[in-house]
């Protein structure tokens, strides 16, 4: 598997076309390798797996095999057979139908519980969630790049984490960003008067949770997928995993004027 890699430059921009409305996206990625990990045989019987720790390995193609471990973090309700899983070392999202994904090999559950995590500062985690942000990351030679982008909501099962997605990389990221804006590298935008009119627009889309839809490259080609969340804090915004892809895409399917 791959992952974007957020220290990295960003991907060049893509043209999207999502039911009729515009976006775009970041597609460059980075490959990653992951440690071997053992754990007991998983179960064939249909358990609830949501909150366990998983190993796995990946065989795409003819690559060589690698080895994954993370958290399953929700089962997608349109789709029950899809699973969001945090995967360790890695910053972004992925939705994977884990036990029906022919990539992945010997599925395993493992005994070690995921550990605890409360927010401390539920104030300041409700005051950071739906709202745009600049988030500093290392750069080359030390420096730090802000990248702009929006708090979505708390992680669910690893409660200290937050998903967030970016303006030059609309994909589904989580991070402890409470310590980072302590730290000083989540800065919360000043909202502009226009926005804050504008805070919900009169364009909310409902009903889209299920729907079908095209996404249109550079090159003409075309690939489909569904929607399948809309983000509470800002119902204009949903969750999108395309048919050939594992990474969760965000966009706001509100048609800007």
């Amino acid at each position: 598997m791959k992952t974007p890699h957020k220290k990295a430059a960003a991907g060049q921009q893509t043209r999207e076309i999502v039911d009729g409305h515009n976006g775009s996206a970041s597609m460059r990625k980075k490959k990653t390798s992951q440690k071997k990990q053992r754990g007991r045989p998983f179960s064939q019987s249909r358990r609830n797996i949501v909150g366990c720790r998983i190993s796995h390995g990946w065989k795409e193609g003819n690559e060589s095999i690698t080895q994954w471990k993370g958290t399953v973090l929700d089962q997608v309700p349109i789709n029950p057979s899809l699973y969001l899983v945090k995967y360790d070392g890695i910053d972004c999202v992925y939705g994977l139908e884990l036990q029906r994904d022919e990539r992945i090999l010997k599925l395993k559950i493992l005994p070690d519980k995921v550990p605890f995590s409360r927010v401390r500062d539920v104030h300041l985690a409700n005051t950071i969630i739906g709202k745009a942000v600049e988030h500093m990351f290392e750069g080359e030679h030390g420096s730090k790049d802000g990248w702009r982008g929006m708090v979505l909501a708390q992680a669910p099962i690893m409660k200290a984490w937050f998903y967030i997605t970016y303006e030059k990389d609309p994909v589904l990221y989580m991070y402890q960003l409470l310590d980072d804006y302590k730290e000083g590298d989540l800065h919360i935008m000043p909202e502009s008067s226009e926005s804050s009119k504008d805070r919900e627009p009169e364009g909310v889309i409902d009903g889209l949770i299920g729907k079908h839809v095209e996404y249109t490259k550079e090159d003409g080609s075309k690939r489909t997928g569904k929607v399948i969340h809309q983000v509470k804090a800002k119902p204009s915004v949903y969750f999108i995993k395309f048919d050939d892809d594992f990474h969760i895409y965000v966009y706001d399917l509100v048609k800007k004027s």
